[in-house]
């Protein structure tokens, strides 16, 4: 039997080894860091004195493919959230407070109700989600649903950003119709928030790594890939920084699960998405929350989403190239005068915090990129791609990292059952 060579320990890659795993299949993977999870990730912070995570992933409950996988993996308690969909606001320009929460149907008649819609919109507005289905690939969100009034600033500028890490006047309309399809038009079942209970390592990495080495798979951790060499139509050795050649045999097969300039590298005229948006979070810890656990969505401030965890207050900013590039200490004090507002701690001082910039937290998700996007197949027959920057049809996100990983392995039994 041959031996399945995935490169890259991030959530696309443990994903296709899980899935590969549960065919049955020898699974090896090589890691670049020293650690799994990629951009997925916790780690005990010295200044706050707990665990937290790099950054705050959402997940939705019609998030199937993420949940499978936890399911899979013996996870499925590792999620928690609102026993219905609920995403509460605050607009710090006006004041105002709202909450968003979708009915239990497929047809939204929930904004029918003027005290359940958006503060300031009106029922002809909601009209925009059907232009939004029939974007088309060169069109961003603002070119489908319009630029101004009040459910664009309220609810579809926010949305955009959490989903696509991108301005509406960027971000395809193709991916936010995808997230907005299988989720909010799926009914309130579809829609509620999830996050990690504890944390996404225990959610979902710790978790799949037991899962891969109790059944024969191995992580070999500092093996970064440096070379593919080829040879007709397969990829014939895998060449390590460390000088390490491995021979892959007729039998043996490649996934590639790094992010699209890796890829870039290591496989000839590959075309994929040009690059890449920041995401910057800021975690605080904050005494005498009571163990609240939830997120508030911000207009009209620096923040754009606070998740509440226990004593833990994470920010969240989306789009945030030229703010990664403030010190962090400025970044922390723009972030928590808000989150003292919102959270009514105005007279606290501000709590101890860390900030992580991610700099290159998902690719640039524009019209032009999305025609960039690979799908999961190369020009070497034994090599296939994953990642959430592959053609996934979803926006770079947990739920399209599993789902990237999944196809990729679907792919090598499809050519392994045919040789």
């Amino acid at each position: 039997m041959g031996c399945v060579h995935v490169i890259g320990a991030g959530l696309s890659g443990l994903s296709a080894a899980v899935s590969l795993a549960c065919r049955g299949k020898r699974v090896l993977i090589h890691e670049a860091s020293g650690h799994a999870g990629g951009r997925c990730r916790s780690y005990d912070d010295a200044n706050l004195g707990c665990r937290i995570d790099n950054g705050n992933h959402l997940l939705l409950s019609g998030n199937t493919a993420a949940l499978s996988f936890l399911e899979t993996i013996g996870a499925d308690g590792a999620l928690t959230g609102p026993e219905r969909a609920a995403f509460p606001f605050v607009d710090l320009d006006s004041g105002k407070r709202w909450t968003v929460a979708p009915g239990t149907g497929r047809i939204p008649w929930w904004i029918a109700v003027p005290s359940s819609r958006v503060p300031g919109t009106r029922l002809r507005e909601y009209a925009s989600i059907l232009r939004l289905a029939r974007a088309t690939p060169g069109q961003t969100v603002a070119d489908c649903i319009g630029g101004e009034g009040a459910l664009f600033r309220l609810f579809w500028e926010p949305l955009t950003l959490a989903a696509l890490n991108m301005s509406p006047h960027e971000g395809a309309a193709s991916l936010l119709w995808a997230v907005v399809r299988e989720t909010f038009l799926a009914g309130e079942a579809a829609c509620r928030p999830l996050m990690a209970r504890d944390c996404l390592n225990r959610a979902f990495i710790k978790p799949s790594v037991q899962f891969l080495t109790a059944r024969g798979g191995q992580i070999r951790f500092h093996k970064r890939l440096g070379e593919i060499t080829y040879k007709e139509s397969r990829a014939e050795t895998l060449r390590f920084a460390d000088g390490e050649t491995l021979v892959l045999t007729d039998k043996d097969t490649v996934i590639v699960a790094v992010p699209p300039a890796s890829a870039a590298l290591l496989i000839p005229n590959l075309r994929c998405p040009e690059g890449s948006r920041a995401i910057v979070n800021v975690h605080f810890r904050v005494e005498g929350l009571n163990g609240n656990t939830g997120i508030i969505g911000i207009v009209g401030g620096v923040c754009h989403w606070i998740f509440v965890r226990g004593d833990i207050v994470s920010v969240t900013i989306s789009a945030a190239d030229a703010l990664a590039e403030f010190p962090s200490e400025r970044i922390a004090h723009l972030t928590w005068s808000e989150v003292a507002r919102i959270l009514e701690h105005q007279n606290l001082p501000m709590a101890p915090y860390r900030v992580i910039k991610e700099k290159r937290a998902t690719f640039a998700q524009s019209p032009a990129n999305v025609r960039r996007r690979h799908g999961v197949e190369t020009a070497w027959r034994n090599l296939f791609l994953a990642g959430d920057w592959t053609d996934t049809g979803l926006p770079a996100t947990i739920e399209g990292s599993i789902r990237s990983g999944r196809t990729a392995a679907d792919a090598v039994q499809h050519c392994t059952s045919c040789t």
